[in-house]
């Protein structure tokens, strides 16, 4: 087996990393790595419902998908993630993947003097507080199960950026489970830094493993990869599945009530219905955003383009793209 203990930080260059890893390397790979903050959803799931869009836009809070299913989870630098990469077979369940690949965690923190325990089905739990969530994805005959481990991070983001109205939302999205967590540097026997233990964990968990180093081959593949994929707004929230939102916002000109459906990552339908006043058609509005990317990039620059103050009296473009997002 081999052990990469990487350095990067960059949430998209890390998950572009997985993805290089699964595809590209035959032998089993462990991996222990961090983000900085960042927001990682599910491959199934709807991005802008998991997420405070507007928080994590102004604290730099990076939103990535990733390959496999399951929640949303909160990244940072006292959040550490493990990645195993192995053959899989078909007579092996998702179950007994789990087990396989969480026991040698369990393990490793057993040797740091914490006791851990899989429960359900994939939780890493602490006196029955989760500290870690783990995800598998399979593909073409390698499989790749990857999991958190909540050392020292920070509950308070993790509660403010995973916050949002979801009742808003509907669709085929599948929504995170909350659960009940802890960190782990309050059961530790002795205390020590993120970056002490995760040196200690790698330690534990290569001790029969081949140290790898990333060749300069790797590097500039894994750099397109995510410059060409995981740092695209087609990626993190385009390629989910499609739903619809409905919001109300009460302006000094009147109250607004936004429907659309995204498909896609494409505003397919829009309405728009309450008691504000204007001086042009909202039909002609509804028409010219359809199409438009459901990017809020995308949103603000086709915004730029119309005379919102003649559809809404009173009401900014800044006013009026926070209402697909805010």
């Amino acid at each position: 087996m081999l052990a990469i203990i990487d350095s990067h930080t960059d949430p998209y260059w890390n998950l572009a990393a997985e993805e290089y890893l699964l595809g590209r390397f035959d032998c089993p790979v462990f991996r222990l790595w961090r983000n900085s903050p960042a927001v990682i959803v599910g491959r199934n799931q709807n991005a802008m419902a998991e997420i405070n869009y507007d928080y994590a836009v102004r604290h730099g809070i990076a939103v990535v998908r990733r390959l496999s299913g399951g929640g949303a989870v909160y990244h940072d630098l006292g959040n550490i993630n493990y990645t195993f990469l192995d053959a899989c077979s078909r007579k092996e369940s998702s179950s007994d993947m789990f087990r396989r690949f969480t026991a040698p965690v369990i393990a490793a923190l057993a040797g740091l003097g914490i006791e851990a325990r899989l429960e359900g089905r994939n939780d890493l739990t602490i006196d029955g507080r989760k500290f870690s969530g783990n995800a598998i994805y399979v593909s073409g005959g390698r499989m790749m199960h990857h999991g958190t481990m909540l050392f020292d991070t920070s509950f308070d983001e993790m509660a403010a950026v995973l916050s949002t109205d979801t009742s808003k939302f509907s669709g085929r999205a599948v929504a995170s489970r909350r659960s009940r967590v802890t960190n782990i540097r309050p059961h530790l026997p002795q205390p020590m830094s993120t970056e002490e233990f995760m040196a200690l964990l790698g330690q534990e968990m290569a001790q029969n493993a081949e140290i790898y180093d990333y060749s300069t081959d790797n590097l500039t593949a894994i750099e397109s990869l995510a410059e060409s994929k995981y740092r695209t707004p087609e990626w993190n929230f385009a390629s989910g599945p499609a739903y619809s939102f409905r919001k109300t916002g009460r302006f000094d000109c009147g109250t607004i009530t936004l429907s659309a459906r995204i498909e896609k990552g494409i505003i397919e339908d829009i309405s728009i219905s309450g008691d504000w006043f204007f001086t042009r058609d909202t039909a002609e509005f509804c028409e010219a955003m359809r199409g438009c990317p459901a990017t809020a990039e995308a949103i603000a620059a086709r915004l730029s383009q119309l005379p919102v103050s003649d559809y809404f009296s009173g009401i900014t473009p800044s006013e009026l793209c926070g209402m697909f997002f805010d």
